[in-house]
């Protein structure tokens, strides 16, 4: 099977898609890669006064989407809409990055365990034991061993992420509906230096 690789076009499309949401005049910005139908990510970073790169937006797609509109949408949504950071100013340009994942090989897993840290990306479904509310939340393959954690502290900040608050035990973990997924070894990030000098 063949699968979508991300490129350095689709990442300065994101930059050109975002410098143009500023300015909104002209033309729009042209995109220069095939159309695709595919679930995707887009995850912007900035980089800290110690010179390594921390999250400033990351929202994607579960569901294939046409790349064409989907990226554009996503490149705006992740950089000026995550709930969890304030929008991306303009004057932050020259400090961000950006990646751009494609998402593959969707499976349920036999457990909370069954995947592999770094391998895998996750996504936990489970009914809150409080409210009986469904909840989910997803994270990218990178995202565990960038922060270090073991598996089961991936799942407890997964179930966090969902929005539960109380304690999370072994039976709600063992209770979770966890499907993993994985990304192209080629998934493309380029700094907005990388992209003005392109």
């Amino acid at each position: 099977m063949t699968y979508q690789k991300a490129s350095q076009d689709h990442v300065v499309y994101c930059f050109d898609v975002l410098v143009h949401s500023y300015s909104r005049s002209g033309t729009a910005p042209a995109v220069l890669f095939a159309q695709a139908h595919c679930p995707l990510f887009v995850t912007w970073s900035k980089v800290s006064r110690f010179g390594d790169y921390r999250l400033r937006g990351c929202i994607g797609t579960l569901q294939p989407r046409h790349l064409h509109t989907a990226l554009r949408e996503y490149a705006l949504t992740s950089a000026l809409r995550d709930k969890r950071f304030p929008p991306i100013a303009e004057n932050e340009l020259s400090q961000l990055s950006c990646t751009v994942s494609f998402l593959h090989t969707f499976e349920k897993a036999a457990g909370w365990q069954d995947w592999e840290i770094g391998t895998h990306g996750l996504i936990v479904e489970f009914s809150d034991p409080h409210t009986r509310e469904q909840r989910s939340a997803t994270y990218l393959p990178e995202i565990a061993a960038a922060e270090g954690w073991t598996k089961q502290g991936t799942i407890d900040s997964l179930v966090r992420k969902a929005g539960y608050n109380g304690h999370v035990s072994h039976r709600l973990r063992e209770g979770n509906n966890v499907s993993k997924h994985s990304i192209h070894d080629d998934t493309h990030r380029i700094s907005c230096s990388q992209n003005c000098a392109s």
